[in-house]
């Protein structure tokens, strides 16, 4: 086992998705066991990429649900294509076909749009499918999703059952707007990403954006886990850092101060209390952090680091 899982992170890494032992694990297990996966953690650690890495790495496609409140279930499964239901009652109505005949016409597959959840059960070869966001929809939706998650069949009133041939590789992920029911998480493996440490965010920006500077990637980041220390509105997660790097690079950049910083703050930060407090308040105590690293120090590091940014502060 430990090889498949050590084989699967140099994939994942492959495909450009840097995974620690416990997300390689997790994600490993779902597969094997054919058991839907709930990610959760803060938004932008990587929870969605996890589903789009995994069709690469299988070779298969990926359907995405993305949920919002009042989504409802004939939303998420299908619908039925009305106006070429009702072109074809009217080209019909003059044919001696009976009434019975010609609903059972309109109500057949040529005439069913099929949505994300009957794609991936409907499907003839493994498909990876995409549960985003579960926690924005209601308790409703969540509940018709238990039966589903458990046999992998869904019940068109018109058609009859349709049971997957093929269960897909299901990704659910949460950002914890709500909490979820325990009769959902009894039905998935658990995964949470946090924030990554210091050495797997350097290796993820050096992966990803190739053409940053060491010198510059090593403050980027270091700067990147300083500032989710502060009491942000909207921390940035990986993503903002990997949006950050490839502007600095843009940019030419090869090391951060004052100006490159504030020149890049819509990037890093998307709240503008978060970007004022940076300018009136913290960005010469995060300087003065900076300042106190040397190039390619550890991250523990990063403590000492904190404690000067804190001095400053004070």
């Amino acid at each position: 086992m430990h090889t498949d899982i050590e084989r699967l992170q140099r994939d994942l890494e492959a495909r450009g998705y840097i995974a620690d032992r416990a997300a390689a694990t997790g994600i490993h297990l779902a597969d094997k066991l054919s058991r839907p996966l709930l990610v959760e953690g803060p938004a932008g650690v990587g929870k969605t990429e996890i589903a789009k890495v995994m069709a690469k790495v299988m070779g298969a496609n990926l359907i995405r649900l993305q949920c919002y409140e009042g989504l409802d279930a004939s939303t998420a499964i299908y619908e039925w294509n009305y106006q070429k239901q009702l072109l074809h009652i009217r080209l019909t109505e003059e044919s001696d076909r009976t009434l019975e005949v010609r609903e059972t016409e309109i109500f057949g597959s040529d005439f069913l749009l099929e949505r994300p959840l009957l794609k991936a059960v409907g499907a003839t070869a493994p498909v990876v499918l995409l549960i985003d966001e579960i926690d924005r929809a209601d308790e409703a939706f969540e509940a018709f999703l238990l039966e589903l998650l458990s046999d992998w069949q869904l019940t068109i009133p018109e058609l009859g059952t349709v049971k997957a041939s093929h269960p897909p590789y299901t990704v659910l992920t949460s950002n914890r707007t709500r909490e979820l029911s325990d009769a959902l998480r009894r039905r998935c493996l658990y995964l949470w990403i946090a924030y990554p440490s210091f050495d797997r965010e350097l290796l993820i920006v050096q992966h990803r954006v190739p053409e940053i500077g060491k010198r510059l990637a090593a403050q980027l980041v270091s700067f990147i886990q300083l500032l989710r220390r502060l009491p942000l509105e909207k921390t940035p997660g990986v993503a903002e850092t990997l949006d950050w790097a490839a502007t600095l690079v843009m940019l030419s950049a090869d090391h951060l101060d004052g100006e490159v910083i504030e020149a890049g703050v819509s990037v890093l930060l998307k709240h503008h209390e978060d970007q004022r407090r940076l300018g009136s308040q913290w960005l010469p105590a995060l300087l003065e952090g900076l300042r106190s690293l040397e190039e390619g120090r550890e991250g523990s590091r990063l403590e000492q680091a904190w404690q000067r940014v804190q001095g400053v502060l004070e």
